[in-house]
């Protein structure tokens, strides 16, 4: 079943820039979806697309669909702040909030009405193991959340973004600045994540596109050159700018 369905998408920008060109997508419930390519592709554009946050950039022209659940989001009865519930981001550059870590994960509880001590600790919790944080921050939830490292600090933004219960979680190169221990825990955290979320993450390189992938899609000056199943995609791609992009010939 496709928990998104893109359709026919274009975007332009105002200063001309054509970040989308006809992109048609399925993306399937519970599956660990990648966007890659060369930077400039278009990839963090139809990323922010997901969940309407190119509503605040300068958008000249936008045609096409995207569904969420069969529901198109770009109708004007659709509620955008719900939206942004479902359908969650992280990004590349860990930003936490000038408070606790306990109070990182309960601020946007608080804000949309949840208020109840048990449910906001429960959340905590059950936030911090789903992001494999738990066990290196439960005895210091009440220390500054900027003390945090920055793998720490990056898993704490996937954790913030699962208290508010998402069904989608989007990743914008969550690693990109990261050790590699780091980066192993975000990676097995989202194949523990994938069970209950879908995930549609812009990796920061085509090793980790061909480590976490279910399905990838290859981007390239803001058009859709394939898309397959990745033990498809990263062994015998159908496109020769696919084959030549994953072989290091550019990019």
């Amino acid at each position: 079943m496709n928990k998104i369905t893109i359709h026919k998408l274009c975007l332009t920008y105002s200063d001309g820039t054509e970040s989308l060109r006809d992109i048609s997508l399925e993306i399937p419930a519970n599956q660990i979806f990648v966007i890659f390519g060369p930077a400039g592709g278009g990839k963090s554009s139809l990323l922010r697309t997901l969940n309407r946050l190119n509503d605040l950039a300068d958008v000249v022209r936008m045609q096409g669909t995207v569904k969420l659940d069969q529901e198109d989001i770009f109708q004007p009865s659709y509620d955008v702040i719900q939206l942004r519930r479902k359908v969650a981001m992280v990004f590349a550059r860990p930003v936490v909030l000038p408070l606790s870590i306990r109070e990182n994960l309960t601020y946007g509880l608080s804000v949309a009405g949840i208020n109840d001590p048990d449910r906001l600790e429960g959340a905590v919790e059950s936030s911090l193991i789903k992001a494999a944080l738990w066990e290196e921050v439960k005895d210091r939830l009440d220390d500054p959340a900027v003390a945090l490292s920055g793998g720490q600090q990056q898993r704490l933004c996937l954790a913030r973004s699962l208290a508010l219960e998402p069904e989608v979680i989007l990743l914008d190169e969550p690693t990109s600045g990261l050790d590699p221990i780091s980066t192993g825990k975000v990676e097995e955290s989202l194949q523990e994540l994938k069970k209950d979320y879908t995930i549609v993450l812009v990796p920061h390189s085509v090793q980790q596109a061909a480590r976490t992938a279910d399905i990838a899609a290859f981007m390239l000056q803001g058009e859709l050159v394939e898309t397959n199943r990745a033990e498809l995609i990263f062994t015998n791609p159908q496109d020769q700018r696919t084959q030549d992009y994953i072989q290091g010939r550019f990019g």
